[in-house]
């Protein structure tokens, strides 16, 4: 691979992410963060006179370079998950370069350094999942005489009756809310748009937050909440990692010790759909999953949960 400018390239590179993959904007920042660790790497293991200036130097890639920064990365303790990203980007990068040279008419070249890499195996991951008494007495631990008590409440129940990510949570507004009909709009990776039914005690929740709501707006006589559902003590749209405290707080005041995230109440909510005889199709839509393959992990873990339950009865041990 001859040399490249890299700080220019991988700008163009997220560039071309957004607009003409759409990829979601998580995904291309990892896939940024991955990048600038890669050439950060080959700086440091060149020990660049410039490598404290705020670009990269141009740089030539080669297949060693490839595994000697993956080799790093698993000696610091990355995962096989994370390795596998990395080496995704690396490639869809190199790919896109390659497009980019022909396309401007300089010479194309078609070797990929990362062709003949292969990435680590990854078995299957079971996800942790809350039972539904344990998804309720965190919802019944919240108290609903502080200030943010009902918009919390409000945020679980959505989280839970609806399955979303965290980051369709945060960008729910005003006008995604269809109450009377019980739908909501979310808008998820790749910008799509998908409805999802919503249950009577989110709905209700959602009644009960939404005055409130009004109430912090005009305290903070705020022109700026654009309309979003959950808002900040200033009116301001709730970042992802508030709503990951959110749900750490109430696990510790409910008393559950399990690992959780709000990614937690997403795999609780496909898990028990599943377990209650809800079609794969159904679920894999409610979720926006792409790929049923994807969706088809829940049936895994509801297998795993019914196994486990087994075998702690049985008389037999």
């Amino acid at each position: 691979m001859d040399k490249i400018d890299t700080a220019t390239s991988i700008n163009d590179f997220c560039s071309y992410l957004r607009l003409e993959r759409s990829l979601a904007a998580n995904t291309i920042a990892a896939y940024r963060r991955d990048l600038e660790s890669f050439f950060t790497f080959l700086l440091t293991q060149a020990d660049s006179s410039s490598s404290s200036n705020s670009g990269f130097e141009e740089i030539s890639v080669d297949s060693g370079a490839i595994t000697d920064y993956l080799q790093y990365r698993k000696e610091n303790g990355i995962s096989k998950r994370s390795q596998a990203r990395s080496l995704s980007a690396l490639k869809l990068y190199f790919n896109w370069l390659n497009m980019e040279l022909g396309a401007c008419g300089g010479k194309e070249n078609n070797s990929n350094p990362c062709s003949r890499i292969e990435a680590p195996k990854i078995g299957r991951h079971l996800p942790q999942v809350l039972s539904l008494e344990e998804i309720e007495k965190m919802i019944a631990s919240v108290d609903l005489t502080s200030e943010t008590g009902q918009r919390n409440r409000t945020i679980m129940e959505c989280l839970y009756s609806c399955g979303l990510r965290v980051s369709e949570l945060v960008n729910l507004r005003m006008n995604d809310i269809f109450l009377k009909e019980g739908f909501i709009r979310v808008i998820g990776k790749g910008n799509k748009q998908r409805l999802v039914p919503i249950g009577q005690a989110a709905i209700k929740s959602i009644e009960n937050y939404i005055p409130l709501r009004w109430e912090t707006i005009t305290k903070a006589r705020s022109q700026n909440h654009e309309d979003i559902l959950f808002l900040n003590r200033r009116a301001g749209k709730l970042t992802r990692e508030m709503v990951f405290h959110i749900i750490k707080d109430a696990a510790t005041s409910a008393g559950i010790t399990k690992e959780i995230s709000p990614h937690t109440f997403r795999h609780s909510f496909a898990t028990h759909l599943i377990e209650n005889g809800a079609d794969l199709r159904a679920v894999q839509q409610m979720l926006g999953h792409s790929s049923i393959l994807t969706t088809e992990i829940y049936t895994h873990v509801s297998t795993a949960q019914w196994h486990k339950n087994i075998l702690e009865h049985h008389p037999i041990k």
